[in-house]
């Protein structure tokens, strides 16, 4: 049985930044891309208690349509408009692009996977869910 060969990837947290001029944020979810492999997905989850927390008038159901519209992007969902008809490249691109809005991504990093969709659960697991006192993800 030969071996799998890591390929490179890179990958960008979403982060939710309810007023921008305060500049908290939290992290809601993860775009990553691994070219070699095929393979761009995202997977979010908004924390509503933090964003209230954050910003109580905030509109909860914006903030989740945005996050579920960026899956739907990195899905290539062509309902989702011409971005996610891009190659897949240009619409990781698109989705870790600097933005003022309350959907921020982080800077792009870079790492090695043999499976891109095990990694970006991996990363949601430990950049997204919260932890409990026990020091477990949900």
């Amino acid at each position: 049985m030969s071996e799998s060969i890591p390929s490179p990837f890179s990958y960008a947290i979403l982060r939710v930044v309810p007023r921008v001029e305060r500049g908290e944020r939290f992290n809601a979810g993860v775009v990553l891309y691994c070219r070699q492999r095929a393979f761009l997905g995202a997977k979010v989850d908004l924390d509503e208690r933090r964003l209230n927390a954050l910003a109580p008038d905030s509109p909860v159901d914006e903030v989740r349509a945005q996050l579920d519209a960026l899956v739907r992007v990195a899905e290539g969902d062509p309902e989702c408009g011409p971005i996610a008809r891009m190659p897949q490249s240009e619409r990781f691109g698109w989705l870790v692009a600097p933005s003022s809005t309350i959907i921020q991504p982080s800077e792009v990093h870079t790492g090695l996977s043999d499976d891109p969709e095990a990694t970006l659960a991996a990363l949601f697991a430990e950049l997204v869910e919260p932890i409990r006192n026990d020091g477990a993800t949900r």
